[in-house]
C-alpha cells in the first residue's frame, strides 16, 4: 500500500464528528504527567531528599522541613505505602530512611535542584534576601547542587566551616574531582578554615553580605591557602529587578 493510498483508508475510517473527542488525562501516554502522579506531591521529593543523606526522626523531619506534624505524619505514611521511605530503628529510637525505590528519585531531586539555581530564581525574580532566616544547615548541605563543575573538575580542596550562635556548629566540605561532599564535624584536614557567626555566615551565602567586607570588618575569619569557596560555588543571591541599586548594600549593612 502506497502512502497515498494509507491516508485515504485512515481518513475513511476516521469518525466524522464536528467535536473532537477529548481523552481524561490518565489514558494519555505522557511520561512527566505519569511520573508527577506518582511523586509530585508537594513534600514528596522534600522528604526523600532529607532522607538520601542519613535516617532520621520524626522531629528532626521537621526541623529540616518546617512541615506541620499532622501533615508530616500523613505523608511519611504514604511515603512508606509507595515504597519511598521505610521504617528503621536504630537502638531504642524508630527513624525513617529512603527505600532503594526512594534513591532511585536522587537524579532528579538534584536535576530539580541545580535547575532551581541556575535558572529558576532568575526565571522566578526570587529574591533571596528573604531566606535571612535560613538556618547554615540548609545552605551547607545544599553546596553540591551549586558546584561550579568546571572549576572543581580537578579540585582537591577541603573547607572547615566553623559557626557560633544559634544554629551554629562545624561543617567539613570536601571537593574532589568533580563532587563536592558535606558532612557534620572537623575535618582531619583543612586547607581552609572559615569561622564567623551563623547569621553572618548566612548573609554572606545569601549574598546579603560581601565575604570581602565581612572579614575586614573581623566578623569572619578565613584562615589557611589562598582558595576561596566562592571560586568554588555558583553565586546564588540575586536583587529583585526592580530594587534600587542600593538595595543590596543596606541590606548588607543590617547583617
Amino acid at each position: 500500500m502506497s502512502d497515498q493510498e494509507f491516508i485515504a483508508v485512515t481518513a475513511a475510517e476516521r469518525p466524522v464528528s464536528r467535536r473532537s473527542v477529548i481523552p481524561s488525562p490518565k489514558q494519555i501516554y505522557d511520561p512527566v504527567a505519569r511520573a508527577l502522579e506518582a511523586i509530585g506531591d508537594r513534600w514528596t521529593l522534600v522528604l526523600v531528599r532529607q532522607l538520601l543523606r542519613t535516617s532520621m526522626g520524626f522531629q528532626e523531619l521537621r526541623v529540616r522541613t518546617g512541615i506541620a506534624p499532622r501533615v508530616l505524619s500523613s505523608r511519611l505514611r504514604q511515603l512508606i505505602q509507595d515504597g519511598f521511605v521505610e521504617s528503621v530503628s536504630e537502638g531504642s529510637r524508630s527513624l525513617y530512611a529512603a527505600s532503594d525505590k526512594g534513591r532511585s528519585l536522587e537524579p532528579i531531586i538534584s536535576a530539580i535542584a541545580r535547575w532551581w539555581i541556575h535558572d529558576g530564581m532568575e526565571a522566578l525574580d526570587i529574591d533571596t534576601r528573604k531566606f535571612t532566616t535560613t538556618s547554615p544547615q540548609s545552605i551547607l548541605e545544599s553546596l553540591p547542587f551549586l558546584l561550579r563543575e568546571d572549576s572543581a573538575r580537578e579540585a582537591e580542596v577541603t573547607f572547615e566551616i566553623r559557626l557560633t550562635g544559634e544554629g551554629g556548629g562545624v561543617w567539613t566540605v570536601e571537593i574532589h574531582n568533580g563532587s563536592c561532599e558535606v558532612r557534620l564535624g572537623f575535618a582531619d584536614r583543612a586547607d581552609v578554615r572559615y569561622t564567623a557567626d551563623a547569621r553572618t555566615w548566612c548573609a554572606v551565602a545569601l549574598g546579603a553580605a560581601d565575604a570581602r567586607d565581612v572579614v575586614r570588618q573581623g566578623l569572619m575569619t578565613k584562615d589557611g591557602s589562598d582558595q576561596a569557596m566562592d571560586h568554588y560555588f555558583h553565586q546564588i543571591s540575586r536583587v529583585p529587578r526592580d530594587a534600587a541599586p542600593d538595595d543590596r548594600g543596606e541590606e548588607a549593612k543590617k547583617d
